[in-house]
């Protein structure tokens, strides 16, 4: 299974691979540098897939239950709420880079005069969505987690 994975990652335009130790791999995103460590060993089901434009990709099952797509150029993974982000309006998939759109939106709610409260709380949830779901299947985000704690002390916290 992990032979698939090689031989995807080595002919795509946005990853690069790096074999480790112990027969592990990383896959290197090129857009912004963030890495995901796969161990053969968890691999339950690597799948290849074909998306609505007719892009081929791989879909990698764990046993834990959790899963990625490997893209051309990205890894996806599901978000995760625990914030009591609305699932429903959060996509199937997301990726790291996403948490740069979220972020730069978080921003430009901030700026605006009315409803910056709800609508700055929703964006925030999805960024937390976004950094479990990345962090659940392996991407080290504590950088990005620190993002929102520079923001202005008026930036409302979350609620459990």
């Amino acid at each position: 299974m992990i032979e698939q994975i090689l031989d995807y990652v080595n002919q795509s335009s946005g990853l690069q691979l790096q074999t480790l130790e112990n027969q592990k791999i990383a896959l290197n995103q090129k857009v912004d540098g963030k890495s995901l460590i796969v161990d053969p060993t968890h691999i339950e089901e690597v799948m290849p897939r074909v998306d609505s434009e007719g892009n081929d990709f791989l879909q990698v099952n764990f046993y834990s239950g959790l899963k990625i797509l490997i893209t051309e150029k990205l890894i996806g993974f599901k978000p995760v709420s625990d914030q009591g982000a609305d699932t429903s309006k959060l996509p199937n998939v997301v990726t790291t880079p996403d948490l740069y759109s979220v972020f730069e939106a978080i921003q430009d709610a901030m700026d605006e005069e009315e409803g910056i409260t709800t609508e700055v709380e929703a964006l925030r949830k999805v960024f937390d969505a976004v950094v479990l779901g990345g962090e659940a299947v392996g991407f080290d985000l504590s950088q990005e987690k620190t993002w929102l704690s520079r923001m202005p002390s008026f930036l409302p916290k979350a609620s459990a």
